[in-house]
């Protein structure tokens, strides 16, 4: 059964900010959905529908394309979008932060000189208020990024065992100038330092910051050569999803007909995780909540994500 709750009775955004009032940031609590550049529509929707707690229904009811809902409790998704040459480095198409006022997000980056979409409107299936509200902007390196504030959560009666700990935990993209990174992330949006390391003690090669209102964070991927292809971009521009206990992560997607991943195994963060890959070579990291031993380089700054 499903039915929709609004959260928020507000259906436009006719209001303006006085000239002289300067807008405050408002909260980021987490990421929302991210959307996957795929060139095989089918392929692809069959490798995200073999993951471990995802389903094509819930919060997907509002959208054309291919999608899939995470877990039970935030309704995040995941979307498939065909292939699109303008982007081809990159095939973590977008990723989108949840806002508790997107009108405000907007005009505070505005205020701040940040160049950013209008705000487009989602109607639910009546048509009568919008199930979201949303705009998009780039960061410094160009990565797509969105803010989104939802005024309606669908919600399903889940079927028994449901798997409704899975949720998205971050997003990694290359990146080649953390410090301009930094300063629209962390000094501009509030973000804040989770964990960095690298392949060796000494080295940062990721680099790790939390939603200012919430655990999941993003992951700068870094000291990637220019001259990396597509098979590495893959690698490094991912997102991923948390589990309790990924070992039976592993035993329920052979169950679920995924055969092909690497681990788990315990990474320099502590965490022990798997990774997966879908038909395109983009990098599905199947995580766990919290490390298990002690991380390399750098203690943890802020709280673990809990189940």
């Amino acid at each position: 059964m499903k039915q929709i709750v609004l959260v928020v009775a507000a259906c436009c955004f006719s209001s303006s900010l006085a000239a002289q009032d300067q807008p405050t940031r408002p909260k980021i609590t987490g990421i929302d959905h991210v959307r996957i550049y795929v060139t095989d529509i089918e392929k692809s929707r069959a490798f995200y529908s073999h993951l471990i707690g995802v389903r094509p229904g819930g919060r997907c009811f509002y959208t054309s394309v291919p999608c899939f809902t995470v877990g039970w409790r935030e309704n995040q998704t995941i979307l498939l979008e065909k292939f699109s040459s303008l982007d081809a480095k990159n095939w973590l198409a977008e990723v989108s932060f949840a806002t508790d006022d997107v009108e405000r997000m907007r005009s505070y980056l505005v205020a701040h000189r940040v160049t950013v979409s209008k705000i487009s409107n989602d109607l639910n299936p009546q048509g009568k208020q919008p199930y979201d509200a949303h705009f998009e902007v780039r960061d410094p390196e160009g990565n797509l990024i969105s803010f989104i504030q939802r005024f309606a959560i669908p919600e399903d009666d889940p079927p028994p065992a449901a798997q409704s700990y899975v949720r998205i935990l971050h997003a990694g993209f290359v990146v080649k100038d953390l410090a301009a990174e930094n300063r629209f992330y962390m000094d501009l949006l509030g973000f804040r330092l989770y964990w960095y390391g690298g392949f060796k003690d000494k080295d940062t090669d990721w680099y790790e910051i939390q939603v200012p209102d919430g655990h999941s964070w993003i992951e700068y991927m870094l000291n990637i050569p220019a001259t990396a292809d597509h098979k590495e971009l893959g690698v490094q521009n991912h997102f991923s999803l948390g589990v309790k206990d990924a070992n039976s992560a592993a035993t329920q997607l052979r169950k679920n007909g995924l055969q092909q991943f690497d681990g788990p195994e315990i990474g320099r963060d502590g965490k022990n995780s798997l990774d997966a890959y879908d038909p395109d070579g983009t990098r599905v990291e199947i995580m766990e909540f919290a490390p298990t031993q002690k991380p390399c380089c750098h203690p943890y700054t802020s709280e673990h994500p809990k189940p």
